[in-house]
């Protein structure tokens, strides 16, 4: 009898421990995978607002160049004199742009 009572408190602490497992997972995954992801998305967004026009921006697809118009959801880039592409706000890359600027 006391062996069944000991069998089933064992059963129930492992039964916690789970849980609390499981909760520890579900911390650590917010804290490494979710929380940075929502942080850079968050980021780029005020990078795109920010932009001005003469900035100097590379897009999603490799393409350099000076903003000649914005608009609301767009923006023209002069990539050559005259040459002019028009693009989303979307397709500037945050990350290549910062890098660009920073070796000219």
């Amino acid at each position: 009898m006391i062996y069944s009572i000991l069998a089933q408190a064992q059963a129930q602490g492992s039964n916690y421990s789970f849980y609390i497992m499981m909760g520890l997972m579900i911390v650590i995954f917010y804290f490494f995978m979710i929380r940075p992801q929502q942080k850079k998305a968050k980021d780029q967004k005020k990078f795109t607002d920010e932009i001005q026009r003469g900035d100097y921006v590379v897009t999603i697809g490799g393409a350099h160049g000076r903003i000649a118009e914005l608009e609301k959801d767009t923006f023209i880039l002069e990539v050559e004199k005259g040459g002019r592409i028009k693009f989303n706000k979307s397709a500037i890359s945050m990350e290549a742009t910062k890098a660009a600027t920073k070796g000219a």
